[in-house]
């Protein structure tokens, strides 16, 4: 016998409302019958989920591992759900969406013309910023942020990850040399942040770990002021996939040191409060932008 969606519902059920009979209120049923229920699924799976006494219920082991398994296949079917609820509806309004602005020129801006076609009634508004502002504040629905995410209240999705490459120009290269080395760096003009002190840490193996402190030769507080002063050919610099792919096919920027890439990527999210009125704007944007991605 197969397991479907009424056993998980009514196993989480019982879980959530601590008694059996808590548990036939919430879900419409007698005592008896949500625990004929239980007990089905528990044949069905052939293993005992719950220790039952008249006082209490503890999860098994299995219980505790099947409880995990059935909550995230009920959220993603739910998740399911309303995606196609969106697709069936026209969502409409304002929606605010904050990106730092090397992501919003190379991942967003190329997309919305399409995403405008797709949902004509929501009204967009696009701005940049390098931090995460108080949402609310700053009228923002959506903060799109690079990196790895400090401890927020806000709901975080992943949307995707980019690699990081070092490059330079051909004429740089050309003019002082190909670093053969993470330490040939040293002799290098170098375009590192300014007031980002991470991301003056480069992901290359060395002799003292996988991550390679920088001191710029020069610094910007903008990634897009970083790759315009590398295209200028003012030195290297490590910047993300997203930003840089369109110059490393065109010949534009040259990968270095890539046999001491270590593999990381930057972690890119989607982070806004929850809130229903814009469940539909805030669910049809990421979707559509995550599939760009």
């Amino acid at each position: 016998m197969e397991i479907n969606s009424d056993d998980l519902k009514t196993f989480i059920t019982v879980i959530d409302s601590g008694t059996l009979s808590a548990a036939s209120v919430h879900l419409g049923q007698t005592t008896s019958g949500v625990s004929r229920a239980l007990s089905r699924l528990e044949d069905k799976l052939a293993t005992s989920l719950l220790t039952r006494t008249t006082r209490r219920m503890e999860l098994t082991e299995e219980g505790q591992l099947f409880l995990e398994r059935a909550r995230a296949i009920l959220g993603a079917m739910e998740e399911a759900e309303e995606t196609i609820r969106i697709r069936r509806q026209k969502p409409a309004g304002r929606l605010c969406v904050d990106a730092a602005s090397p992501f919003m020129l190379h991942c967003v801006v190329p997309h919305m013309a399409e995403f405008r076609a797709l949902y004509p009634e929501i009204r967009l508004e696009l701005s940049s910023n390098d931090q995460i502002t108080d949402l609310i504040e700053h009228r923002t629905d959506i903060a799109i942020r690079i990196g790895t995410l400090i401890d927020s209240t806000l709901h975080a999705r992943p949307l995707s990850s980019s690699p990081l490459y070092v490059l330079a120009s051909p004429d740089y290269l050309k003019q002082q040399g190909t670093p053969q080395t993470p330490e040939d760096l040293a002799r290098h003009s170098l375009i590192g942040f300014a007031q980002y002190e991470l991301g003056n840490h480069w992901p290359l193996r060395h002799t003292s770990g996988n991550s390679l402190p920088i001191t710029p030769s020069i610094a910007a507080s903008s990634g897009e002021t970083l790759r315009q002063l590398a295209l200028a050919g003012q030195g290297v610099v490590c910047l993300a996939d997203f930003m840089t792919r369109g110059d490393i096919e065109a010949g534009r920027l040259v990968k270095v040191l890539e046999p001491y890439y270590t593999g990381y990527r930057q972690q890119i999210h989607a982070v806004y409060y929850r809130n229903t009125q814009l469940a539909q704007r805030i669910s049809c944007f990421l979707e559509f932008l995550q599939q760009k991605l």
